[in-house]
């Protein structure tokens, strides 16, 4: 897997499709919650909605430090997600629910391409930071406060619910001719036998103007 500096960032729409398992690693510990049932997308949030926003608008390379996302009550600081020993994504521990975390190999929040952040819907018995991403629909605001100081504002375009099987690893890691953001957790139905949720929630957001 190419590292973050130089054109190695740029090539992560070519490995995107190695990166598939990380919606099996996405893990929700539902087994020990009493109703395991996190919100679920609307029909209407997976319809991509148009945007005003230039494909120019972009902002130069800098860490994140914090996640907000208003409508759901997220405001929690960022980790750093590498790769673990067989090449896929690491994800925040699961015996820390509210823990989210960055993608550091991507693209940063801000930059033109797909930056990743993925957390949990649940652990330990207890609602994971991103339980209520289904909740979430087109227009909704999210901001990731940036190392530099700076602020990342952006609005989502669609909230889709993808079998884990089928996770569509090209449209969340893949090349964008824009700044994007992809927020990632499980959801839909537990299977019991198998411990994991079958599916996974993927918010699509992307770069806006943020308020003056």
């Amino acid at each position: 897997m190419p590292g973050a500096k130089g054109g190695g960032v740029r090539a992560l729409g070519l490995v995107a499709a190695a990166l598939t398992v990380t919606g099996a690693a996405l893990l929700g510990g539902g087994a020990l919650l009493s109703d395991p049932t996190p919100p679920l997308p609307s029909p209407d949030s997976a319809r991509a909605q148009p945007s005003s926003a230039a494909a120019r608008l972009v902002l130069p390379r800098s860490e994140p430090r914090r996640l907000d996302v208003p409508r759901i009550g997220v405001h929690v600081p960022l980790s750093r997600l590498g790769l673990n020993a067989d090449g896929t994504v690491q994800v925040p521990p699961v015996d820390r629910p509210e823990q989210a975390g960055w993608y550091a190999r991507g693209y940063t929040p801000g930059e033109r391409g797909a930056a990743v952040i993925l957390g949990h819907v649940d652990g330990g018995g207890r609602k994971g930071v991103f339980y209520e991403l289904g909740r979430l629909r087109p227009g909704d605001k999210i901001s990731v406060t940036r190392a530099d100081g700076s602020v990342a504002a952006f609005a989502v375009r669609s909230v889709e619910r993808v079998a884990k099987r089928r996770f569509p690893a090209q449209r969340v890691y893949g090349r964008l001719n824009h700044a994007g953001l992809r927020l990632v957790t499980c959801g839909g139905g537990f299977d019991r036998r198998s411990g994991h949720y079958t599916d996974n929630i993927i918010v699509y957001a992307r770069l806006i103007e943020p308020p003056a």
